[in-house]
């Protein structure tokens, strides 16, 4: 595949991640780890390898566009700063404990079907359990975000997604935030996590040889700068597009993404002979 086809290929991908982040508060990894793990494994990588770059550099470009899309966010009073500080913090020291983990222990047969479980049970929680009509934010909670964070950030470094995907339904349906308010505070705490694990990932892939051109450790900053540009001016789009959808059409639509993630990882598609 040619060079210009790559460039071509990333930069399209970032506007959906983009479009994506803004209008949902999740990173997009779910539509960049794919495109990209292909592209690695197309220029002859191992899949092992090239899941690794995926990830770190996938979680590189969540940083820029998800401070972009707080920053909409911010603008609509929709981002509770103080939980998601909490949030990122604790979440940031998990999300280099799980991308160590992901590096070191880890390989692309066991994490591609633990990636789309934890995204489908997190769409059946959302699905099953009917939101509550909620007048006010709930009062702030330090441990009980940050016993949240840890985790989250833990999960989020070993499978390489920002954590809004799993961030929003902890804070709509386990804490009682509004829909609008978890997706904006998700995207804060994606700021902090997005970027300590995909530190991880190139302090985990410095001692690994021949990997491609422009990369340190685990991500490669060809791809990072392609996805990045093109998926931040389109982050601040989502953002203004989500505050005109009712939370309850933004919740479904929430739902319906995850669950299309969850079986197209898991296989699913595949299986059924389904090109989707």
């Amino acid at each position: 595949m040619e060079l210009l086809t790559v460039i071509l290929i990333l930069l399209l991908t970032g506007i959906g991640v983009g479009f994506a982040e803004g209008l949902l508060g999740v990173g997009g990894c779910f539509i960049m780890v794919p495109v990209t793990f292909f592209l690695f494994t197309d220029m002859g990588y191992s899949p092992d390898v090239a899941l690794m770059l995926a990830f770190g550099s996938n979680l590189l470009v969540v940083f820029p566009t998800a401070i972009s899309g707080a920053w909409a966010h911010t603008k609509k009073g929709a981002v509770c700063w103080k939980a998601g500080i909490v949030l990122g913090i604790c979440g940031a020291v998990g999300a280099l404990i799980g991308s160590t983990i992901s590096s070191q222990l880890l390989n692309e047969a066991i994490l591609t079907p633990v990636f789309g479980i934890v995204i489908g049970l997190g769409a059946v929680g959302m699905l099953i359990r009917k939101p509550q009509k909620i007048e006010e934010d709930p009062k702030d909670k330090p441990l009980l975000l940050a016993a949240c964070g840890l985790p989250i950030g833990i999960i989020c470094g070993m499978i390489g997604i920002g954590g809004g995907i799993i961030t929003v339904p902890v804070l709509a349906m386990g804490l009682k935030y509004k829909m609008h308010r978890a997706v904006g505070t998700s995207l804060s705490m994606m700021i902090f996590t997005s970027f300590a694990a995909s530190i991880g990932y190139m302090l985990n892939g410095f001692s690994v040889p021949d990997l491609p051109p422009f990369s340190i450790g685990y991500v490669n900053l060809l791809a990072w700068a392609c996805l990045a540009i093109s998926s931040i001016p389109v982050a601040i789009i989502g953002a203004r597009i989500a505050h005109r959808l009712p939370g309850k059409q933004l919740r479904y639509l929430f739902i319906a993404v995850m669950f299309y993630v969850a079986l197209k990882v898991i296989g699913v598609f595949d299986w059924l002979g389904l090109a989707i």
